[in-house]
């Protein structure tokens, strides 16, 4: 099978992650790009080596692609596909209006519907997969935060579609990181809690003061009250605007 921008598909009834079937291929060679989509998967994972439930009903996916660029260039690849899915969500369902929570996760009334995997998954070329999963049918019981489907008539098939199109359009944006600062200004316009007030905890570390912009290289920039500009690279990020909006929803 093959999508209307060219690229393949490889489907699976079962399989254990898109995301390590994309790595095994990069071990073997393979260079992309191309899908891998599963019905459902037996060890998804998401943003730093969470679970991920699987069952069949969603869309399952991983994008395999090379760049001429080193692996660095890959973590801009986050912002890249963050807007890839809001694209697709504002196509199928705009009036869920969706917003971006910091790096990556595209949430619908303060609810996450999706998990975006970016991992560079060899080297020389670079290559990347971007694995999404997709809540359509259904969305997990029992989870630390809300979540939430976006509609169980939308067909993993339909979703796949626009995905693959609007992933093409914004990875040409993006063009290896020469045109980041463009996919920057983007991720911005639809960020959730910028300018609010937002607290990071890296490792120990717990830094509070006001969500100001993203860094050249995709780092969150928290203001502090005293002025200092801290870049926050990783680890857990809440945002005041995320909390009201739960508490309304």
């Amino acid at each position: 099978m093959r999508l209307p921008t060219g690229h393949p598909v490889r489907h699976f009834d079962r399989i254990d992650s898109t995301n390590l079937e994309a790595r095994r291929l990069a071990d073997d060679g393979e260079r992309g790009p191309l899908w891998l989509v599963a019905d459902e998967q037996t060890l998804g994972r998401g943003r730093l080596g969470r679970s991920w439930v699987s069952e069949p009903g969603n869309l399952y996916a991983t994008f395999l692609f090379a760049i001429a660029a080193g692996p660095q260039a890959a973590a801009q690849v986050s912002f890249v596909a963050a807007l890839a899915v809001h694209d697709m969500v504002m196509s199928l369902r705009p009036e869920l209006s969706p917003r971006i929570k910091w790096p990556n996760d595209v949430l619908v009334g303060g609810a996450k519907f999706c998990g975006v995997l970016p991992e560079v998954v060899g080297e020389s070329p670079t290559r990347i997969a971007i694995g999404c999963g997709v809540n359509l049918a259904h969305a997990p019981e029992g989870t630390p935060y809300p979540v939430t489907a976006l509609g169980r008539d939308l067909a993993p098939a339909t979703a796949l579609k626009d995905l693959d199109a609007s992933l093409t359009r914004r990875l040409a944006q993006w063009d290896e990181g020469r045109g980041f600062a463009t996919i920057r200004d983007a991720w911005s316009a639809r960020a959730l809690g910028l300018g609010g007030a937002v607290t990071a905890t890296t490792g120990t570390r717990q830094v509070t003061g006001t969500f100001s912009g993203l860094a050249a290289d995709g780092a969150l920039l928290l203001a502090e009250a005293g002025g200092t500009i801290t870049p926050i690279h990783s680890g857990e990020v809440s945002f005041a605007e995320l909390e009201a909006l739960r508490r309304t929803s």
